[in-house]
């Protein structure tokens, strides 16, 4: 499930990097919770 959910977030990291963030896998647990950091700045 790891892997899966790293596969989404490297097709929407190309956006958040264009804007000046990011997206950090924290956690998936075994009952399909998934945990993200974000990074970057709010630019408006």
């Amino acid at each position: 499930m790891r892997e899966k959910v790293e596969e989404v977030l490297n097709r929407v990291r190309p956006a958040l990097r264009a804007d000046g963030g990011d997206v950090e896998l924290v956690d998936v647990t075994d009952d399909g919770v998934v945990k993200v950091r974000l990074k970057g700045a709010c630019g408006g």
